[in-house]
């Protein structure tokens, strides 16, 4: 399996929440159209996680295709957003996108690789965070995965207490200088009703559940 393809599924799963995550084999333990669906999954997961935002902490796999001495299979983002990666020793990574971030390095290897293609993967998110308050069986900070929903951190958190008010839960957003309450329905959301209220969360985000 090219090691692009590799790169992307080990992302997929690192960017899943427990509740999503399933088994990812070796190639020779997928079907005979296994090669294909994973080149399926890597363009998908590509156009849905064009978006994010690297950030300190984050850990990246950098791949620059049939040049091993110039790739690192794991890479920490430092406080000051730079990364080091041989031939171009500090590089700034902070806030730009895995294909930003790609299309940096490739610029910078030009002087040492001529069409370089370079892949850039977040292996592990680390530098955001969302947070559960009030009736949840574990409150706290929560490792951010790119896309989670309310729902699915509320399953991260344990699940609701006895006591939770599960019609009145409701997620405080700071956007730009100014907090938003949005609304969930618990119980409806479970029954399928309502389902615009299971959004996306963001970094930052604080789910609270009142008791």
């Amino acid at each position: 399996m090219p090691r692009q393809i590799v790169c992307y599924l080990l992302f997929a799963f690192a960017s899943l929440t427990a509740g999503q995550r399933f088994a990812l084999t070796s190639e020779a333990a997928l079907p005979a159209e296994g090669a294909a669906a994973s080149r399926e999954l890597a363009r998908v997961n590509r156009e849905v996680l064009y978006d994010y935002k690297i950030g300190a902490g984050d850990v990246l796999q950098v791949n620059v295709w049939k040049e091993p001495d110039a790739s690192v299979p794991s890479v920490v983002v430092r406080p000051d957003g730079m990364i080091s990666i041989p031939l171009l020793k500090d590089i700034a990574v902070l806030g730009l996108t895995p294909k930003q971030a790609e299309v940096t390095i490739t610029k910078a290897l030009g002087r040492f690789i001529t069409d370089a293609n370079v892949t850039v993967v977040v292996a592990a998110i680390n530098s955001k965070k969302v947070y559960l308050v009030g009736a949840l069986k574990k409150e706290g900070p929560l490792a951010y995965s790119y896309r989670m929903s309310v729902m699915q951190a509320i399953s991260e958190g344990g699940g609701l207490t006895d006591y939770a008010k599960r019609k009145k839960i409701y997620v405080l957003r700071n956007e730009n200088g100014r907090q938003s309450r949005l609304p969930f329905n618990y119980d409806a959301v479970i029954k399928g009703e309502h389902m615009e209220m299971n959004i996306a969360l963001l970094p930052d985000d604080t789910v609270v559940v009142p008791h």
